[in-house]
């Protein structure tokens, strides 16, 4: 399988990013350097495990017959000055399944286990905590 994108340079900062298909995100630098008309790429990557993260976990949970109630993860990476890039992220991931803590944690594991942009980022040596909390009405 191959991914394509095209990154094409708008005004200043701005720029469109598009998969060749018919998707697109404009990315640009905060109003200090760029506008802010939208995320840094830095932010995308960091959003993109987020979301990455959330389609593997929703895929896995229908795999496992729990039928999730609600599903939202918040991702802080740290991006420091030295190593120029990320470095760790938090993740805090809130369920709502009707399910054994023990089937909750089986998902987890499973979803970090195939997620690609975790392993992609894990294999780069960011460091990913992950806070699993379950809601329970």
């Amino acid at each position: 399988m191959k991914i394509n994108a095209r990154a094409k340079l708008i005004k200043g900062f701005q720029i469109v990013l598009d998969d060749g298909r018919s998707h697109s995100v404009v990315v640009d630098l905060p109003p200090d350097l760029g506008t802010g008309l939208g995320p840094t790429s830095l932010e995308i990557c960091v959003m993109s495990h987020a979301g990455c993260y959330v389609t593997i976990c929703a895929s896995t949970a229908k795999k496992m017959r729990i039928p999730l109630k609600d599903l939202t993860v918040r991702v802080e990476a740290v991006e420091t000055d030295e190593a120029g890039t990320i470095t760790e992220e938090t993740f805090n991931i809130y369920i709502d399944a009707e399910a054994s803590a023990d089937r909750i944690q089986r998902l987890h594991d499973l979803t970090v286990k195939n997620c690609p942009v975790d392993i992609l980022l894990k294999k780069a040596g960011v460091r990913i905590k992950y806070n699993l909390k379950t809601v329970k009405e």
